[in-house]
């Protein structure tokens, strides 16, 4: 089992920046990538962003130059900074953990989630 604990979200007008974290904890091993997502009122949840085990990244076009997720191995924690911030940014952004047992089956873990606003 995967525990995650996001933190960072908040207010901030459009241009800022912002760094959420991501904290997880429990069966670390057998994390086999980790993402942030996100989800604005009324649509669905979107990949924002994934760093799989070994360090490769992945971003969605609409945050590609602006947004950077990173990690600390050592604080088992992700992070996404996200620069140059828009209005259309703002959503309830989601961590994800995938998890994948010795069957190879894969399990996702989710966050309780944390709320990015962006004023005009």
């Amino acid at each position: 089992q995967v525990h995650l604990v996001e933190s960072g979200g908040g207010l901030v007008q459009a241009g800022g920046s912002l760094r959420l974290s991501c904290e997880a904890s429990g069966s670390i091993a057998s994390i086999k990538s980790m993402g942030w997502y996100r989800q604005a009122p009324g649509t669905q949840r979107d990949m924002v962003a994934t760093i799989t085990r070994g360090g490769s990244t992945k971003y969605a076009d609409s945050v590609k130059g602006r947004f950077t997720m990173s990690r600390d191995n050592a604080k088992n924690t992700v992070y996404l900074q996200m620069n140059s911030l828009k209005p259309e940014d703002t959503a309830i952004y989601y961590c994800k953990a995938v998890e994948q047992d010795m069957y190879f089956s894969l399990y996702d873990h989710w966050g309780q989630g944390t709320q990015v606003t962006v004023s005009s």
